[in-house]
């Protein structure tokens, strides 16, 4: 897939949804090059962000998105993935579904979204805080209570973070980053309650 270096993130993504073809991780990384890691981070964390059926797969999208933040806090700058990892499907059982909620999403932030602070971007020690800000808040959804919706928030901030950081705007990039703050503290604050009532019970 060719892409120009100012097309929309969302025509790219659409377009590589839309190609004949598994829509594998593997694909999507070699697609987007140094792009790739934002990318996967969105696409990924898009899965347990967005209120659709995800077929149980939340924590392994999770565990995904923890390596490859790991791969970033020690310096990589593309995507190193295991084989069995890059046959991983995007999407899951409901991606026509995924794919016009994630795509719609995205194009309503480029809307009002353009670079702010652009010297901040392409470091890499900003490489490495990215990678730590998105291990964070990923594990901060996989270790949240099951079935109680609080890995929502945790995973909506590692989209909309891995976006500011995408189009290169510090704004949205705080955005996303006080999103999943407030998601970790519902997890630490509501999880805590549903462990002491579990407690309780038993």
């Amino acid at each position: 897939m060719s892409s120009t270096a100012d097309e929309r993130v969302s025509d790219q993504l659409e377009r590589w949804f839309h190609e004949p073809g598994a829509r594998t991780l593997g694909s999507l990384a070699d697609v987007f090059g140094e792009k790739a890691f934002a990318v996967v981070f969105i696409v990924l964390m898009a899965v347990p962000a967005l209120p659709l059926p995800t077929g149980g797969v939340t924590h392994l999208l999770e565990i995904v998105t923890m390596l490859l933040a790991l791969e970033l806090i020690i310096g990589r700058r593309t995507i190193w993935l295991p084989a069995r990892w890059k046959r991983l499907d995007v999407g899951g059982p409901s991606r026509g579904k995924f794919v016009t909620a994630l795509l719609r999403r995205i194009r309503w932030a480029e809307r009002f979204s353009h670079p702010r602070l652009r010297l901040l971007f392409g470091h890499r020690l900003t490489g490495v805080i990215f990678g730590v800000l998105v291990f964070a808040l990923s594990l901060t959804a996989f270790l949240a209570p099951p079935f109680s919706g609080l890995d929502t928030l945790p995973s909506l901030g590692v989209v909309v973070l891995a976006l500011g950081i995408l189009l290169q705007d510090f704004v949205l990039a705080v955005v996303g980053l006080v999103i999943g703050a407030v998601g970790v503290v519902l997890v630490i604050a509501l999880g805590s309650i549903v462990l002491r009532l579990l407690g309780q019970l038993f």
